[in-house]
């Protein structure tokens, strides 16, 4: 028989009183981080932008933020870390078209194309496509990533560019810290950090695939490099640097990224 003094019903009081007060929590917390969220936001709104030069247009703590960023992903980088890769008949055969900068000039003509490669005794090296096809070949059929958000699975081939170094006896060169490369027009221009470069599935790519290169992805020659987003793999290589410091970026003067690492 049920005890009619019972504390059943205090008992769903005081239940009820605490789903009340989780509830009443759970509506403060998300109001005060949502507050401090703002705050946040309108902090860094208000913060000063970086003084221009080898990256510019962020907000000086966010480029503090992406340097430090970089210094982490650095230490953890490692060259036996490769990309997923895919057979080549999961290569899209239209493959996206981003960009023209640096490739829009009517007027070039890929047959007196020359690659030049800045040394670091200050001597020039002058390469043709023709020598750099007659490298060993390797082709690569990966993920290629864009910073808008969008992926393609494409398919490509030319020399890796560690073989590269090798065969023009660039060896001093890779001890340093930085690579850049440009357009023949200066128009578009990257800076890698050197194990990047280095990486085993990075290509000086003279085709997409399996035919030369269009004008529209680079032609003749352009840089493939997979663990990079695609705002690093310059189209239409016309000069090599290197340096010990980081070396001009398009897309870092924009208030992008310098490292640009997936």
């Amino acid at each position: 028989m049920k005890n009619p003094f019972s504390k059943q019903p205090a008992e769903k009081i005081v239940s009820q009183n605490q789903i009340n007060r989780r509830h009443f929590i759970a509506f403060t917390s998300f109001i005060g981080l949502n507050a401090l969220a703002y705050c946040g936001w309108r902090w860094l709104y208000k913060s000063p932008l970086e003084k221009s030069g080898i990256t510019a247009g962020a907000r000086t703590p966010l480029r503090r933020a992406l340097n430090q960023n970089e210094l982490l992903l650095r230490k953890t980088f490692s060259k036996d870390h490769l990309v997923q890769t895919y057979p080549k008949s999961m290569a899209d055969k239209n493959v996206r078209v981003n960009s023209e900068i640096g490739i829009d000039d009517a007027d070039f003509d890929s047959k007196n194309w020359l690659l030049t490669i800045n040394k670091k005794d200050g001597s020039q090296l002058q390469v043709s496509l023709k020598d750099i096809i007659a490298l060993p070949k390797t082709e690569i059929v990966y993920d290629f990533k864009c910073v808008e958000g969008w992926d393609q699975i494409s398919h490509w081939g030319g020399v890796k560019f560690s073989d590269f170094i090798n065969h023009y006896n660039l060896q001093e060169e890779a001890k340093l810290q930085y690579v850049g490369m440009a357009t023949p027009d200066k128009a578009y221009y990257v800076g890698l950090d050197m194990p990047s470069a280095l990486h085993p599935q990075t290509l000086l790519a003279y085709e997409v695939n399996g035919q030369p290169l269009p004008v529209k992805h680079g032609q003749p020659l352009r840089l493939i490099i997979p663990v990079k987003y695609g705002i690093k793999n310059l189209k239409r290589i016309g000069s090599i640097s290197f340096s010990e410091e980081r070396l001009p970026d398009y897309w870092a003067e924009q208030g992008y990224d310098y490292y640009s690492g997936l």
